[in-house]
């Protein structure tokens, strides 16, 4: 086990590298100059000047050629050093920690809703199989799978805010702020983890263990929950892994159309600041937590199904 987390680990670093430089030259590939929107994001529209452009492009180091601007900013970050942001001069780090708690709040809280829909959705779905609790749950999960989360969220603030006036459209700090994000981003993932509990529930209950267990008398609910259950769990860790991933990655949109204070809107607004400093900060960060959960997840199988083994025999 412990090689095999060092190879991953030692695939981390050359993945989360890769990233971090695709990031810089994507971004110094994109239109329009750094250095004239950083300094209209710091000083406005109005009062800029040229004067204004050039100290900002001298100061920042933009005017060095992109290698040497990425190995500066690497050299930094090895030591833990992200930098300071481009258009208010405050810590990178310091903005990533203050931002950070709203954005894993609202991930935490839309796989539990996604969880709370998907596990009871899947093991209904497989137990009545071509019923009509069936038919509604994969008619669910296809609508779910196909509606964008800008979307739905529209949707969700027509209905509940602007028709009903039940929820607020922004906000942060009360319980009932985070409803409507949450409930945005826990659908579209439930709707992919019901589709593979469902047929992962129904592989699970064609094998022969099953057959014997309900052979011996043994009443259909113990059998789904204690014994086909746990073994049809293997596959729905994973996309639960990859979607806590892919949850700080949808939290982008989802948080700047409700104005949620994390690090999606962070990353949104620096976007279109140029503001590099932050944008690598950023992108590095849901690298690293992509990459980690991953690890966790594979090391995680070893603990709930005692027949995978990572090492080699013999």
């Amino acid at each position: 086990m412990l090689t095999y987390i060092s190879r991953r680990l030692m695939m981390l670093a050359i993945v989360v590298l890769g990233v971090t430089i695709m990031t810089f030259v994507l971004m110094n590939v994109a239109p329009g100059d750094p250095a004239e929107m950083v300094a209209m994001a710091r000083y406005g529209l109005e009062n800029l000047t040229v004067e204004q452009v050039e100290n900002i492009r001298i100061s920042e180091g933009l005017d060095a050629p992109v290698w040497i601007q990425y190995m500066h900013w690497l050299a930094h970050a090895l030591k833990g050093d992200l930098g300071r942001s481009l258009v208010t001069g405050d810590p990178v780090m310091q903005e990533i920690m203050v931002r950070a708690p709203a954005t894993l709040i609202l991930a935490l809280a839309s796989l539990v809703v996604s969880l709370l829909i998907a596990i009871p959705a899947g093991i209904i779905s497989a137990a009545r199989q071509n019923t009509m609790l069936d038919y509604l749950a994969r008619t669910g999960a296809l609508l779910g799978a196909s509606m964008p989360n800008f979307w739905l969220a529209l949707l969700l603030i027509l209905l509940f805010s602007v028709t009903l006036g039940w929820l607020p459209v922004f906000g942060y700090g009360e319980f009932r702020h985070i409803i409507l994000p949450a409930v945005t981003l826990g659908t579209g993932l439930a709707a992919i983890t019901t589709r593979l509990t469902r047929s992962s529930m129904l592989e699970v209950l064609e094998q022969n263990y099953i057959i014997t267990a309900r052979a011996k008398g043994l009443q259909e609910g113990n059998i789904i929950f204690h014994h086909a259950f746990k073994n049809a769990f293997i596959p729905v860790i994973t996309i639960i892994g990859l979607q806590l991933g892919h949850l700080l990655e949808g939290t982008v949109i989802v948080e700047s159309i409700f104005a949620w204070p994390g690090l999606g809107k962070l990353l949104v607004d620096s976007i279109y600041a140029r503001d590099y400093a932050v944008i690598q900060a950023c992108v590095l960060l849901f690298a690293v937590l992509f990459v980690v959960i991953n690890l966790l997840v594979d090391i995680l199988y070893v603990y709930i199904d005692p027949r995978i083994r990572y090492e080699k025999k013999g």
